[in-house]
């Protein structure tokens, strides 16, 4: 089982479980835990092969990593924990993990706050991708990491994103980031389906109006899907939650509520 890590609160029956994006962990979500938890029931979780899930999920090494099983792997924790339904927060990557729960289990789901969301690759970002894919096996997944980083998150005020993600990204090997990356050949049918299917789930989006690569499609999709709401946050880039906590806690904490 993935490692995870709960704040209870001692009044409160909601339960919010953040999932955090590619080469990260849960501690990304430093700027968020004391806000959350003076409301909520807190659920962190690492996804496998990143954070401290690396240490305990050897038994998951041999099977086919694709997003299906990975979102798996999330409500397996909450079935462990006997959490009926949650609130769901996460950041890049993580938000295509969540939205794939809506298709198999959408019980599970009361919510989704979407910061930096994934919901469309533009051609910048599908050329990184394709040379992601072309260099990954000989090229040192540090360099790519900090590569991608820097195209995503280049200006100045996104310093402390880039570090961060990259000092988590140091914990992967090159094995396992070939494993994470090789999930960019699905990705693209996938979000074309998602974008297609609307979950009719009240959801969130926190998006940094500098995130270029991303912040223009979900300004089409929310157009578009009924339940779906959109926050630009301003002088923030793809991490908000990181380079505007203050925002990024207080819209999301407010959805909660509002959907609780």
């Amino acid at each position: 089982m993935l490692y995870y890590k709960t704040y209870k609160h001692k009044s409160s029956k909601e339960w919010v479980a953040f999932i955090h994006g590619a080469g990260g962990s849960s501690s990304i979500w430093y700027k968020q835990v004391r806000d959350f938890k003076e409301q909520f029931n807190v659920l962190l979780i690492d996804l496998r092969g990143h954070g401290k899930s690396q240490e305990v999920f050897e038994r998951y090494f041999n099977d086919e990593y694709n997003f299906e099983n990975i979102s798996r792997d999330i409500v397996e924790v909450l079935d462990h924990l006997k959490i009926e339904k949650s609130h769901f927060v996460g950041i890049s990557l993580g938000t295509i993990l969540m939205r794939n729960i809506c298709e198999f289990a959408p019980e599970k789901v009361k919510s989704l706050i979407m910061g930096g969301a994934v919901t469309r690759l533009n051609v910048r970002s599908k050329i990184l991708v394709a040379l992601g894919n072309a260099t990954k096996r000989f090229v040192p997944y540090m360099w790519l990491y900090k590569f991608f980083a820097w195209i995503i998150m280049p200006r100045k005020r996104n310093k402390e994103s880039r570090i961060l993600f990259a000092a988590q990204a140091k914990k992967l090997c090159q094995k396992e980031f070939i494993r994470w990356f090789g999930l960019t050949y699905s990705v693209n049918p996938l979000l074309k389906y998602f974008n297609e299917n609307d979950t009719k789930l009240p959801t969130l989006y926190l998006m940094g109006d500098q995130d270029y690569m991303f912040l223009p499609q979900v300004m089409k999709l929310v157009k578009e899907h009924t339940t779906s709401v959109l926050q630009v946050v301003e002088n923030s880039g793809h991490v908000c939650n990181v380079e505007q906590p203050a925002v990024f806690n207080e819209q999301a904490i407010a959805f909660i509520h509002s959907n609780s």
